[in-house]
């Protein structure tokens, strides 16, 4: 899936989750330097994430994306107060996509960055996005 696309997917799923008072674009919210993403106020409290994508190997931008469907990844529901990609992966999981092969999650990582929310998320025809906190 292409950030575009992603973006779009990821935008109707925290909309309707638990806790969310306002879902917009970046570029909606006055980010003009970043092409894709969204900004979601959960619990009174605003967070940005900004989506970049990886094509598979081999393939071409000029090409569309051939869908490739599997078993949705695993994940655990959560509550809007864990860390901010710890819920965003819960809401992602939930949404239960057959294209979504696994969701890594950067504050879950060993030794993590502060600070350093996001998550990498891989598909069954081989891209990748990368949706990290701004």
């Amino acid at each position: 899936m292409r950030p575009d696309f992603f973006a779009e997917y990821l935008t109707g799923l925290v909309t309707n989750s638990p806790g969310v008072q306002r879902v917009q674009s970046l570029v909606g919210a006055g980010e003009a330097s970043v092409s894709f993403g969204v900004a979601v106020t959960v619990d009174g409290r605003e967070v940005r994430w900004q989506v970049m994508g990886q094509l598979a190997d081999g393939e071409k931008h000029d090409a569309p994306a051939a869908p490739v469907d599997g078993r949705p990844a695993p994940y655990v529901a959560v509550g809007t107060r864990a860390a901010p990609d710890v819920w965003l992966a819960g809401v992602l999981g939930a949404g239960e996509s057959p294209q979504i092969e696994q969701v890594d999650i950067w504050s879950a990582r060993e030794n993590p960055a502060k600070d350093h929310f996001g998550l990498t998320v891989r598909f069954y025809n081989g891209q990748r996005v990368f949706v990290r906190k701004t």
